[in-house]
């Protein structure tokens, strides 16, 4: 069955085939993309599960915990591999590097931290924000970490030295969410104020903020082919934009609760969401319709 509390985090299996959902109560689902049926259930979490993150090529998912710690799972036994305790507080968030060998988490302590996915070990330590980090994302490259916070600010590291790149301040609220486009130009971030920002990833500079959300944004994501942004929000929508003009082409509305989080399939055409209405919802793309 279903989920019977808030789904915090969706993620597509890189093959589009299922869907990954993590729930206020401790479980991992894995769903099945076309049908709707639990493929796997993932249980060994003792808290809310609050990210997900499927590596490149499939094999393996991270998540994130309210217990503080990141795991790491096998998708093909569902059995735990990693169990890693570092983090002092809630970890909010975890994203693979593009090459699979490396796990990025932020948290509630503060701080990213890096950890090599074959052994568990930390590789390091970002430090530098003043609040909770609440999303972390890996730039297509792999070179750079991008982290939104509590702070209000979204933090470039150099993820080989850890050193702080660059910063962008032009939020006045907690940064909930941030992402890189697919192809590195661009970073989108939401905030606990309602819009979306569209950064330069290069030079920092604001590029438009889409406007449009009643309150707070919960979770952001581009489309695989650069052209389109997702946002979800505490208003119960989710809207997907024009990346380039910033006009919103859709608001997808049947959650009855916030979406926390939103996630594309691999091929652009079709998009998940997980909401406090404990539900995960397949829309098309195309047309803003549930599937």
């Amino acid at each position: 069955g279903g989920h019977t509390d808030a789904v915090l985090c969706v993620g597509w299996w890189p093959d589009g085939s299922c869907v990954a959902s993590g729930s206020a109560v401790c479980k991992i689902r894995i769903w099945d993309a076309t049908t709707g049926e639990v493929r796997r259930i993932l249980e060994g979490q003792t808290d809310g599960v609050l990210s997900v993150s499927w590596s490149p090529d499939g094999l393996m998912l991270a998540s994130g915990s309210d217990d503080n710690l990141v795991r790491i799972w096998s998708a093909i036994s569902g059995k735990l591999l990693h169990s890693i305790e570092e983090h002092t507080s809630s970890v909010l968030s975890v994203s693979w590097s593009p090459d699979g060998k490396t796990l990025a988490s932020g948290s509630h302590d503060d701080t990213v931290r890096i950890w090599d996915a074959a052994s568990g070990r930390l590789l390091g330590s970002l430090e530098g924000h003043t609040d909770s980090v609440l999303s972390v994302c890996w730039s297509p490259d792999g070179k750079t970490i991008a982290s939104g916070s509590g702070d209000n600010i979204v933090r470039i590291w150099d993820a080989s030295g850890g050193r702080l790149v660059r910063s962008f301040k032009g939020h006045t609220t907690a940064v909930e969410s941030v992402r890189w486009s697919p192809d590195g130009s661009a970073i989108a971030s939401g905030s606990s104020h309602s819009g979306v920002s569209i950064w330069d990833a290069g030079s920092g500079d604001l590029l438009r903020s889409l406007e449009g959300h009643i309150t707070s944004i919960r979770t952001v994501r581009w489309s695989p082919n650069d052209t389109a942004l997702a946002s979800g929000s505490d208003d119960n929508s989710v809207k997907i934009w024009d990346a380039d003009s910033g006009n919103l082409m859709f608001a997808l509305k049947g959650h009855s609760d916030s979406v926390w989080s939103v996630d594309w399939s691999p091929d652009g055409s079709a998009l998940a969401s997980g909401s406090d209405d404990n539900t995960v919802r397949i829309w098309d793309a195309a047309s803003g319709s549930l599937l």
